[in-house]
């Protein structure tokens, strides 16, 4: 037996440290099941899968804005060293891809989007793969406790804030539901906790879903937003096409 990252760094012919964040990143699966913990005790011939990461990639940029494609595995604050003299306008989950905003820090541009976000004056839509059969619309509204520590985990709770969710079911196949879901609140994890609350946690999801499935990420795409004028759409990864 012997420790996971230094399998991996030997099949791989990398640096024990590379080898704990590729695990660390959720991008190293045994049979199938996402890895966890670098440090688990693994017999010596385990062999590895190592799903590769995409780049971002800009979907538009005007002097004002700059809409990229974020992949899943990425890092929201990373993308500022991809882009430099930008600035992250909100940020997406490490496993979540689609769409995102950079501005210029302090712009004018910059303070009227801050403002459109915190007055609401925007449009989310997402994509979510949901375990179970969701057969209608339905409108989930149940407060959100965020509890930040070295990692923020959310839960509902009364004591929580104001979080409301709209999804819509788009195609069920296999027991999984794909749904559309609009928020009309930006609560921290907010469509991740209120899909777990009614039951239907997404697929892939390490955090909130029991049983998170054989997904390789967790199945969430930010796939259109709309302020103050611009409209912007991520193409779904394949993985959606259910």
């Amino acid at each position: 037996m012997e420790k996971a990252y230094k399998i991996l760094s030997v099949q791989e012919n990398i640096s024990h440290k590379k080898a704990k964040a590729l695990i660390d990143l959720g991008l190293v699966s045994v049979g199938g099941k996402k890895l966890m913990v670098a440090r688990k005790e693994l017999p010596k011939n385990t062999h590895f899968s190592v799903q590769k990461v995409e780049k971002p990639s800009v979907i538009f940029e005007d002097e004002n804005i700059l809409a990229l494609f974020k992949p899943p595995f990425i890092e929201s604050y990373d993308l500022v060293s991809f882009f430099k003299g930008w600035a992250l306008l909100h940020r997406l989950d490490k496993e979540t891809s689609g769409v995102i905003l950079l501005v210029k820090e302090n712009s004018e541009f910059h303070l009227k989007a801050k403002k459109a976000f915190k007055d609401r004056a925007l449009k989310k839509e997402y994509l979510a793969l949901a375990q179970g059969i969701i057969e209608e619309e339905q409108e989930i509204n149940a407060p959100i406790l965020t509890i930040k520590t070295t990692k923020a985990f959310s839960k509902i709770s009364k004591k929580g804030q104001e979080a409301v969710t709209i999804i819509t079911p788009l195609k069920i196949i296999n027991k999984k539901t794909l749904l559309k879901v609009g928020i009309k609140t930006g609560r921290t994890h907010q469509i991740r906790v209120h899909l777990k609350h009614i039951n239907h946690p997404i697929i892939g999801d390490t955090l909130y879903n029991n049983e998170p499935g054989s997904a390789k990420r967790l199945m969430l795409h930010a796939h259109k937003i709309a302020l103050l004028g611009y409209e912007f759409e991520a193409i779904p990864p394949k993985e959606f096409e259910i």
